[in-house]
């Protein structure tokens, strides 16, 4: 009869296993209702967590076994809440309250965590009642992520503003960014969704340039899938591929934050690795250089041959976490030790490791901008790979990229840092082009509107089109740069542009050139890495029409990507946009996929609209 009971006990235990994983979102407040950010939500026992956004909401992907869900943020009481049917878990935390010795000792602790020496931490008194400090009771804010707000792009009227102007950004980190909250079963923040990098992040077949630049353009025209009526103008840039051997020599400087925020398995551990393979890429006559800060900075391996691989690794494997973020400190040495080997004729680059959360030394951002801009002109760029959760500054090391001439990636797991480190190793390190502007002049006799899909915190005034003081995106050997603009043709009604008065003084009117039949003209400046005097050449593009159908699978699969991104957004120029067209239509664009981050991407697809049924009308 035991054996019995133990049998049955076994298979029942066996079918609940399984039972598959579930989502279970909500929303966490205090005791009057307002909404909590930052609170780490985990499962008891271990396992994956999440963080809540700006509104205490919250989505984790919680194993059928789970018990229990834990909440916790400094300033209040954790709170362990039982795991049960439900999908819906609202919690509400009560403030932890402290007498001047225990709060002393938690603000104490928390300047000995990763980034936390010289913040200013803000402390709002909540207790109503007349009382002295040792009695107080005290909220402590503890970071968390920040990006940049982004304010999305408008139609504007060819009558009123005909030409736009903008940087290329072959930056791809905002994509691999979302695709780490998906997959902890979130939502990422609307700033966080920058749709141009989520683009940018895949490979397009556009023809290698022929001529005697080192860039070519490509565009396709066709019917806006999610705005019936519009039409989508698809412009690709491929840069001239370089082979591995014929690229320029490096004096490459590693410069890796060791701060004790960088302990987590996603960010130290993680950056070993992803630096590792990196090495496996170099040549004998690439200068590696390390330099990690944390407290204060400090050199780990002095300039080393590529091919001493043994020497850097074990220099990598060294690295441990602990101390406060000295960022500009490290920044100066590693810029240091760049210029004292500087090569003339090669590439001259500091990398930067980090979660962004720079405080001690030069932490004034608009310091830390010239420093870097000065040493961009001398010829060393910069490129940053972020890592890490819950205190990603992203509003601060993408500035820091743009400012350096660099790249920035985010590297969320090891298959991202071998895209970027192995498969996209000339992009990623070798400037073919610098300073890339594109600028567009559309004809009113076909266009009434358009819209750039992305590109907010790259937009250019015109006048900074021929201005070769104005600093641009950088292009790397094969990188290419994908653009999609959104247009009202003439005599099509929308309700997405308003009426707008005739200018009195200006003329619109086609240039008498017997051409027409043109819908506009892209232009594209450029520099060669080693002049600061830009190159000029244009493409004038027919106002013709190709079904969506028999359109290029570049253009269909980045349009999918596109409308994913406006969904994530919630943008007002959404349309008819659902998740369900965004699957079909990038899985009819697949092509090979070799590495199979088109498939992935329709698995993220999926995730988003399993997690944004509650999270949907929420946002908007």
């Amino acid at each position: 009869m035991k054996t019995r009971v133990i049998i049955l006990l076994a298979i029942f235990l066996s079918a609940f296993a399984l039972l598959p994983d579930r989502v279970i979102k909500g929303t966490v407040t205090d005791g009057s209702h307002t909404p909590i950010a930052g609170v780490n939500v985990s499962i008891q026992g271990g396992g994956s967590g999440t963080v809540t956004d700006r509104a205490g909401r919250f989505a984790i992907r919680v194993p059928n076994l789970a018990r229990a869900l834990v909440f916790k943020k400094t300033g209040y009481k954790s709170l362990t809440m039982p795991v049960t049917s439900d999908s819906v878990l609202n919690v509400a935390l009560t403030q932890a309250t402290l007498k001047t010795e225990e709060l002393a000792d938690q603000i104490l602790d928390h300047s000995k965590q990763p980034g936390q020496a010289e913040k200013s931490l803000a402390f709002n008194r909540v207790a109503a009642a007349p009382a002295t400090f040792s009695g107080a009771v005290m909220q402590m804010q503890v970071p968390t992520e920040s990006y940049k707000p982004i304010n999305e792009n408008g139609f504007l009227s060819v009558g009123q503003q005909p030409v736009t102007t903008f940087s290329v950004d072959v930056d791809r980190a905002a994509y691999s960014n979302v695709r780490r909250f998906l997959n902890s079963g979130q939502m990422p923040p609307e700033d966080a969704v920058r749709i141009e990098e989520m683009i940018n992040y895949f490979d397009y077949n556009y023809p290698q340039p022929a001529g005697e630049h080192p860039l070519a353009i490509t565009t396709e025209t066709t019917d806006s899938p999610w705005n019936p009526g519009l039409k989508l103008v698809h412009i690709g840039l491929q840069a001239k591929t370089v082979s591995t051997e014929n690229l320029p020599a490096s004096n490459l400087v590693f410069l890796i934050d060791v701060s004790g925020s960088m302990s987590d398995p996603n960010k130290l551990p993680l950056l070993k690795q992803a630096f590792k393979l990196l090495v496996d890429q170099l040549r004998a006559e690439d200068k590696i250089s390390l330099v990690a800060y944390a407290g204060s900075a400090g050199l780990v391996l002095p300039p080393t041959a590529g091919s001493e691989k043994k020497v850097i690794k074990d220099a990598l494997d060294k690295l441990e976490a602990g101390g406060s973020t000295a960022g500009g400190e490290g920044i100066e040495l590693a810029y240091g030790l760049a210029k004292k080997h500087f090569l003339p004729k090669g590439n001259n680059r500091v990398i930067l490791a980090t979660d962004g959360d720079f405080n001690v030394g030069i932490s004034n951002e608009s310091e830390l901008q010239k420093l870097i801009e000065e040493k961009r002109k001398a010829g060393i760029f910069l490129s940053v790979m972020g890592f890490g959760m819950g205190n990603y500054k992203d509003s601060h090391v993408e500035t820091l990229a743009d400012k350096g001439n660099g790249n920035y990636a985010y590297i969320d797991n090891i298959q991202e840092a071998r895209k970027e480190f192995v498969q996209e190793f000339g992009g990623t390190l070798f400037t073919i082009a610098k300073d890339v502007k594109i600028q567009i002049e559309f004809n009113p006799a076909h266009v009434q509107a358009y819209r750039l899909i992305g590109y907010e915190n790259r937009a250019l005034r015109n006048d900074e089109f021929n201005d070769d003081q104005k600093d641009a995106g950088d292009m790397g050997s094969g990188h290419t740069v994908t653009a999609i603009y959104e247009i009202v043709p003439k005599g099509v009604q929308t309700s997405y542009i308003g009426t707008t008065e005739a200018l009195k003084y200006q003329q619109n009117h086609v240039r008498a050139t017997g051409d027409s039949d043109e819908m506009m003209t892209v232009k594209v400046r450029y520099k060669k890495p080693d002049s600061e005097k830009s190159i000029l050449f244009d493409l004038p593009v027919k106002a013709a029409t190709l079904a969506f159908e028999k359109c290029s699978e570049n253009l269909r699969f980045a349009s999918a990507v596109a409308e994913f991104g406006l969904l994530l957004r919630g943008s007002e120029y959404k349309g008819k946009a659902t998740y369900a067209d965004v699957i079909q239509r990038a899985r009819a664009a697949f092509g090979k996929d070799e590495e199979g981050y088109r498939s992935e991407f329709v698995q993220l697809v999926k995730t988003a609209q399993s997690l944004d049924g509650s999270q949907e009308t929420a946002r908007k």
